[in-house]
């Protein structure tokens, strides 16, 4: 059962197949992403129990040391974040749709969570970094209120640190854009 995700970044390709390797021959976690992003940096997400996926990011850490760039790692993950970061949530697009634009992975894997959480939102993906110049986004549907507190708590939440780019609500957006989304 998934519970915990944890994310390294590397500015080594190389390295970061390397530390891939290695974290998923460390600890049992899934390898949910190991792959290029832009612009030229790596980036690898993993998720398992806690204690699993700490392991995992420890040993990545190590095989990685001198090029990463970014980690994180988030316990008790909500359970609509994984097929979001797959771009497999089981859900129809209705109602409102929010996005969350951000500077990093790791943001938007928190931005997703937080969503999740905050509201009665689903999320429908949470892409990270490729084709995008290194930023990312999540989308979110639902009625226009649970979508607007959604994206105000994750404005609260990653806004401080610096990794907000941009946020949007619309309130009902045209049926030719839901059917580019799904």
């Amino acid at each position: 059962m998934k519970k915990a995700i944890g994310l390294l970044e590397f500015k080594s390709i190389a390295r970061g197949m390397v530390a891939a390797d290695a974290m998923v021959k460390a600890a049992q976690v899934e390898l949910l992403q190991a792959s290029p992003v832009c612009p030229g940096k790596f980036l690898v997400l993993v998720a398992g129990d806690v204690g699993s996926v700490q392991s995992s990011l420890e040993t990545g850490a190590s095989a990685g040391e001198g090029v990463v760039i970014d980690q994180f790692f988030l316990a008790n993950v909500h359970e609509a974040v994984f097929p979001a970061l797959t771009a497999t949530s089981p859900v129809e697009p209705e109602g409102s749709l929010g996005i969350v634009e951000t500077f990093s992975a790791a943001a938007a894997v928190v931005a997703g969570d937080v969503a999740a959480k905050a509201a009665n939102v689903d999320l429908l993906e949470i892409r990270l970094a490729r084709g995008m110049g290194g930023k990312s986004f999540i989308t979110m549907s639902g009625d226009v209120a649970s979508v607007t507190f959604a994206v105000e708590a994750v404005e609260k939440a990653i806004a401080p640190e610096g990794m907000l780019v941009e946020k949007a609500v619309i309130p009902a957006p045209h049926r030719e854009l839901w059917q580019q989304l799904i």
